[in-house]
């Protein structure tokens, strides 16, 4: 696996990475993390057009599902009185 780019973000880590004829967009917010496969043949501009991905309906998709994987996890434990 290769480390393309480190994405700035203030809310959320982003990781651009490159494995087996795709990109990988790695999402992560504290323990949650959700992972975007892209084929390296999409993208005609290759890497440097990853980044255009992230525009504000897709980076507010993105926290929203965090805030709801958080919710899920939590009701989890409670449902099985784990916390």
């Amino acid at each position: 696996m290769r480390h393309v780019a480190d994405i700035p973000h203030p809310d959320m880590k982003l990781t651009l990475l490159a494995w087996n004829g795709k990109y990988l967009l790695k999402c992560e917010q504290g323990p949650l993390e959700q992972t975007y496969k892209v084929a390296e043949l999409d993208l005609l501009g290759g890497d440097a057009d990853l980044p255009q991905l992230l525009d504000e309906p897709f980076v507010a998709a993105v926290l929203r599902r965090f805030a709801e994987m958080r919710a899920d996890f939590g009701a989890a434990l409670e449902r099985h009185d784990l916390v």
